[in-house]
């Protein structure tokens, strides 16, 4: 009996109708959040140089506006706010960036760290894995200190009385004083949480979903005070540049000269990037990826 018969005649299907996997409305669990994550990895492996390289500059872009969100809001706040109030504060605006990233669709360093997952079932080749990943810490530099260049050419660090700048100054100063294993180490936690917020947006099925998943993790390792490289290649270089080219008002407006603020130049950028840098890989491979590949993926056949 045809479909159309039985509804002319009153004869209900005694099958249910039952709605396909596309048309699920629930979260992903941890095995479909896994074999996602492997596929985003392999998608990611094998795009073009030029995509991948302009969606890495855009990273960059979007973390750096995170950065400086995230230094405005704080401007000011030291002394008269409660140093954990304020560190939430820069947590929950520095999200901006990934939230920016991933909604709006970029290429991150530290989030594709998850494509030791491809990798680890053999979807992809370990020079796969570093093409991705050298095309897109060179793009996140781009970005992020492009960025910086704005924010110093159009002012942005003179607003607040001068505040947002001394707030940028001394943030710099803080990263460029850890020893190179307090770098390392804060790296390694940074971008276990960057990395689970990455791996929460996997189980989303809305926009207002990933969101949700990003905030907690990234509020978290701002407010602890961990160490993420692609940020960082704003918040030093931003202060680079407010060293060389602020004007003697600011200075007198802050109460500092240049010479405070010595150890903010280019040996301290690379001696904060690199150590950062390895931990971040570290975090985010081993603690995350790593993890969650022995648990869901480790002997399962590989995929083309």
């Amino acid at each position: 009996m045809s479909d159309r018969h039985r509804v002319h005649t009153g004869h209900v299907s005694p099958e249910p109708h039952r709605p396909s996997a596309e048309a699920r409305l629930d979260a992903l669990l941890p095995p479909e959040m896994a074999a996602k994550a492997s596929d985003v990895g392999a998608r990611k492996a094998g795009a073009a140089f030029v995509p991948t390289f302009v969606l890495a500059v855009l990273a960059g872009a979007f973390i750096a506006l995170g950065a400086a969100f995230a230094t405005t809001v704080t401007a000011g706040a030291s002394g008269v706010v409660p140093y954990g109030i304020a560190r939430l504060l820069a947590g929950l605006a520095f999200s901006l960036g990934l939230i920016l990233v991933i909604v709006g669709g970029a290429e991150l360093f530290t989030g594709n760290n998850l494509l030791a997952m491809a990798w680890a079932s053999r979807r992809i080749t370990l020079g796969a894995v570093a093409r991705n990943w050298g095309i897109v810490y060179a793009g996140n530099f781009v970005g992020a200190v492009g960025t910086a260049v704005l924010i110093v050419v159009a002012g942005q660090y003179r607003f607040g009385g001068d505040a947002v700048g001394a707030t940028a100054l001394s943030t710099a100063l803080l990263k460029v004083a850890h020893s190179p294993l307090e770098a390392f180490t804060l790296g390694v936690l940074c971008n276990g949480l960057v990395c689970l917020a990455v791996w929460l947006t996997y189980s989303a099925r809305t926009t207002t979903d990933r969101i949700l998943a990003i905030v907690p993790p990234i509020a978290a390792f701002v407010a602890m005070g961990f160490e993420h490289s692609i940020a960082n290649m704003y918040f030093i270089p931003v202060a680079m540049l407010i060293r060389l080219v602020a004007p003697p008002a600011f200075w007198v407006s802050i109460g500092k000269t240049p010479a405070d603020y010595a150890a903010v130049d280019l040996p301290g950028l690379v001696g904060n990037l690199v150590p950062v840098t390895l931990g971040n890989i570290v975090g985010g491979t081993l603690l995350v990826g790593a993890v969650y590949w022995l648990v869901y993926l480790r002997g399962r056949p590989a995929e083309a």
